[in-house]
Parts: structure tokens; sequence; C-alpha cells
């Protein structure tokens, strides 16, 4: 078994696509129903939310307020990548901050709320 990726679901495909396109500077194929970003093997999808409904039968109601997720990338440098970021509208939570698990990471928020971690390995 490998795994894939990870698929996002949302109300706003074009708005979501566009923040992860911006922040991953690599451009998704798809439209405004489901779209895909490749990044380095990895697969994420963003679906949406009707769709997943209408296409899988998929349920919200049960899991209501639960489902938010964290998504976390590893990166070369984290001061390099918050650089980039800074000056874009985006919903920081927390500054390049290191660890003492050897890491060094920020945290900030898609469109939709759920959190990024952009994380640094840090050498021993």
């Amino acid at each position: 078994m490998e795994f894939l990726g990870l698929s996002l679901i949302t109300e706003n495909v074009p708005k979501l696509v566009s923040f992860y396109e911006k922040i991953f500077r690599v451009k998704a194929e798809g439209n405004e129903i489901h779209s895909t970003l490749q990044l380095n093997g990895l697969v994420l999808s963003i679906y949406s939310k009707e769709a997943s409904i209408n296409d899988m039968g998929f349920s919200y109601h049960e899991n209501a307020n639960y489902g938010h997720t964290t998504l976390m990338f590893l990166v070369k440098s984290a001061d390099d990548e918050y650089s980039l970021l800074k000056d874009e509208d985006i919903d920081f939570i927390t500054v390049p901050t290191e660890y003492p698990w050897n890491t060094k990471a920020f945290h900030f928020r898609d469109p939709d709320g759920n959190i990024i971690d952009f994380v640094e390995r840090l050498k021993k």
C-alpha cells in the first residue's frame, strides 16, 4: 500500500485552489468542482462539498464541527518560506519558532480554517 495524498472538502474550490497555488508555487489542474496539485509525489485534492454529497453520498450532519485538519509540510528553511509568504494575505498563527524536538516551524490557516504547518528539521 502506498499513501497517495489527501483531499480537502470545501464550499469554495476556486478560493482554496488559489491559496494553495500561491503558497506552494505550483499550478493546479481541474475545475471549480475538483482540482489537484502535485507536491513532490503527494497529491493535494480540493473537492466541492456539494459534489461530495451528490456524487459520493458523503454526510456532514453526523460529524458536524469535526474534521478540521492540520497539514504538515517539510521545508528546507522555515525562515525563507515565511519571508516569501509574510506579505501575502495569510492568517498566520505563529512566526518561525524553534522547538525542543529539533524543528523550526510556523503555522497559518487556509481560507477554510485548516492549519498549515511548515516544518524545517534542524541539525542536532
